[in-house]
């Protein structure tokens, strides 16, 4: 009798082992500096969210300043995280290149490899000041969308990554100082600030030459700091960048050339410059290089 008893208690026990781990895992999560939240970090919330979930997370991020270097990993998939002012909801590190050596691209202040993710009302910032390249969102995933969001650093703000990857950001405000928006990525920006703070670039695009379409800023508003005189629109990082504006408006800091060959004219030859519609001051399309391309594909151009 003790026998069928101990057997039937252990049953019992295995039955409960899936509702044991999945209460583990979370659909709307709260993260709160102050302790008055689920978690304290989003490091530790991610923790929380199960791997290849086919249902949406929310995590819910209060206003605070977040000192920590945040890794999105790529079993994540399908999370919204929402700040509750992007003014004051701030994701902030300050690693860059010549520390310890690191390179470029360990400097991010967030990496997002995952996939099929919302990023709204949030401040991602690299506050390492201008000592060279310093990362504050490098992305790695696909199907991407940053809403309201402002991107604040230096040299290399974003650095958009993914061979095949496609990002949409809308109205956020992104600002730095060289190559500020760079990479492979399929980048789609609208009704966006794109502020210089320094005389220098403001895109470096990568494209690959199979990739039809690179970054594509649509109704943006290109500003600078009072002192900035000369922004050139984009230089290729990689031979075949591609780079488009649409109905942009841009101030007398672009340069009238509008695009640099990156002191190599073969790239003249390859990269994919275009604008169509640019007002404002430094909207003079008719001193752009000669190599930049007339953008007649520009009903073509949609939002992802």
């Amino acid at each position: 009798m003790k026998i069928k008893q101990f057997i039937l208690a252990t049953i019992m026990l295995i039955a409960a082992i899936p509702s044991m781990r999945s209460a583990e895992y979370m659909r709307e999560i709260t993260v709160a500096a102050d302790g008055s939240g689920d978690f304290k970090t989003i490091t530790e919330a991610l923790e929380a969210i199960r791997a290849y979930m086919d249902y949406r997370v929310t995590v819910n991020i209060k206003n605070g300043e977040y000192h920590e270097k945040v890794i999105i990993p790529s079993w994540l998939e399908n999370v919204d995280f929402i700040g509750e002012d992007p003014e004051k909801t701030i994701i902030t590190y300050n690693d860059y290149a010549k520390l310890d050596n690191m390179g470029t691209f360990r400097t991010y202040t967030m990496r997002v490899d995952g996939c099929d993710m919302t990023f709204k009302n949030l401040t991602i910032r690299n506050n390492a000041g201008r000592v060279g390249q310093a990362v504050a969102l490098h992305t790695e995933g696909t199907n991407l969308k940053f809403e309201n969001c402002r991107f604040l650093g230096d040299q290399d703000t974003l650095f958009l990554a993914g061979h095949d990857s496609e990002l949409e950001f809308d109205n956020c405000y992104i600002e730095g100082t060289t190559d500020f928006i760079f990479g492979p990525a399929t980048v789609w920006f609208e009704d966006c600030d794109i502020h210089s703070k320094a005389d220098s670039y403001i895109t470096a695009a990568s494209t690959p030459e199979d990739v039809e379409i690179g970054f594509v800023f649509k109704n943006c508003r290109l500003t600078a700091d009072p002192e900035v005189k000369k922004v050139y629109l984009g230089r290729p990082w990689r031979p075949y960048a591609y780079t488009a504006f649409i109905d942009c408006e841009m101030g007398d800091h672009i340069t009238a050339a509008g695009w640099d060959n990156w002191r190599n004219p073969e790239n003249e030859k390859t990269a994919r410059y275009s604008e169509s519609g640019s007002k404002g001051p430094g909207a003079n399309e008719s001193g752009r290089v000669s190599w930049a391309r007339k953008l007649n594909d520009a009903a073509r151009i949609k939002k992802m």
